[in-house]
């Protein structure tokens, strides 16, 4: 008799781990899928890039049709919503499209991902007020923008607010960006982000901040007309929120699962979060470990989500893997600026009990006399004591942000700034200068801390 896999949610993680147990198994497993959504194994990340017009279609950003998945001997059950989980009966209580079913179980895999933060103010439920997590919310975003608005507010500075900025903008709509912190991208030191707020501003998009919403008023259609906030009130068309997301864990703690940073849930390094229940967890739902501060952290990701989904795949059919934990690297562009970050920040690492020492440069992407040289900024965080890099941020036009990896690398394999400055990088004019942008910043760290290279 076949054991059972239940997984809830069929993105990343959840599609990752099920696709991996299942090519272990094969028939000596029974996987089931259950996911809300249409669709299975799509690429969020893509959606305001879809919204922009460069990817032409929704089918596009869908990596394996649930018919795909099908054809592979996964059961999965689209436009099914779990509602209940009973975790001592090994049960799925779920909402399908004929009524409600419930699904036995003998492991049991939540993949409930992320969703977007609405702010907790007056007005929030008006129409015209959008999210961007799924492709559903891709699709409402586009619907409004065919009933042709001229003005929009993003309400939100990071990563997705930025993107549908650029999205906003190039579409010809006069874009407003409101942020709750100083400068956009919160997880860019002030100094880098007041540049990016320069280019934004430059780019036609009306950055306003540090601004707190504080409602949202709405016409007598109940359709949301401004956003109201404690420098004033902005008239607007749509409101597209970019705030970041939140663990959606509601089911797993209404079934009395624990919930850890930011409400994610705190799994273990091979994905297991009740061993005794057999109950594991994987992708934008869980928490993780950082590999430069120690610490537990919330970083809803898709390159962590299809890794852990991995892992959890390989030990639910019996191997012993670990997910190794990130380092927080992340990368976006807004209009012609490359912005990307690794690591901890000066602050971050202050934070973290680190004595930090912080470097700025000024570079080019390739060798400053080729006529593609672009212009970067770099900074880079060392440790005082042990000269260990810390983080890095990118900042720049076409051919910066990349480089972020090198530093990453270097993260991940704990190196000091040291080693990083006498890498062997490659060279060539139309890619570098014969020091690369990133053995720069590594030299000028050197050069703050004073001595060894050994």
């Amino acid at each position: 008799m076949p054991r059972r896999l239940v997984v809830v949610g069929g993105d990343a993680a959840g599609m990752s781990a099920a696709s991996t147990a299942k090519r272990a198994l094969k028939d000596a497993l029974d996987v089931v899928v259950l996911e809300r959504q249409p669709w299975t194994s799509y690429s969020a990340c893509g959606i305001p890039y879809w919204v922009a017009g460069d990817v032409a279609t929704l089918d596009d950003l869908v990596a394996r049709t649930p018919e795909q998945h099908r054809a592979n001997g996964i059961d999965v059950r689209t436009e099914t919503t779990a509602i209940e989980l009973d975790l001592d009966a090994g049960k799925v209580v779920a909402r399908t499209p004929e009524g409600t079913e419930t699904f036995a179980y003998d492991e049991l895999l939540i993949a409930t991902g992320a969703e977007p933060v609405r702010p907790d103010v007056p007005g929030v439920d008006a129409d015209g007020i959008h999210g961007v997590q799924t492709l559903a919310d891709g699709r409402r975003v586009l619907d409004a923008l065919e009933k042709d608005p001229k003005h929009v507010v993003i309400v939100g500075a990071g990563y997705i607010g930025v993107e549908m900025a650029e999205a906003c903008v190039r579409r010809g709509l006069e874009t407003v960006v409101v942020g709750s912190h100083p400068t956009p991208m919160p997880t860019i030191d002030a100094e880098l982000g007041a540049q990016i707020a320069t280019e934004m501003r430059t780019d036609g998009i009306d950055v306003r901040a540090p601004v707190t919403v504080t409602g949202f008023e709405s016409d007598v259609d109940g359709r949301v007309r401004a956003v109201v906030t404690d420098h004033g009130t902005i008239e607007t068309d749509l409101v597209i929120l970019g705030a970041g997301v939140r663990a959606r864990t509601e089911l797993a703690a209404g079934a009395g699962l624990p919930t850890g940073v930011k409400s994610a849930l705190p799994v273990d390094a091979r994905g297991m979060l009740d061993a005794d229940r057999h109950v594991w967890a994987a992708g934008d739902c869980v928490e993780s470990r950082h590999r430069v501060s120690g610490r537990q952290v919330y970083v809803p990701l898709g390159t962590h989500a299809n890794k852990q989904g991995w892992v959890a795949g390989r030990n639910l059919a019996g191997s012993d893997v670990t997910f190794p934990g990130v380092v927080g690297t992340a990368m976006t562009k807004v209009v012609t600026l490359e912005i990307a970050r690794t690591g901890l920040g000066e602050q971050d690492a202050s934070d973290a009990g680190f004595t930090p020492v912080a470097v700025t440069i000024e570079a080019t992407t390739s060798a400053g006399y080729m006529p593609n040289a672009r212009p970067l900024t770099v900074k880079v965080v060392a440790d005082r004591p042990s000269r260990r890099l810390l983080g890095a941020q990118i900042v720049g036009r076409e051919g910066a942000a990349l480089r972020i990896d090198s530093f990453a690398l270097a993260l991940w394999n704990e190196m000091t700034v040291d080693d990083l400055m006498m890498t062997d990088l490659g060279y060539a004019p139309p890619f570098a200068s014969v020091w690369d942008p990133v053995q720069q910043a590594a030299r000028a760290a050197v050069s703050t801390l004073g001595a060894p290279l050994r």
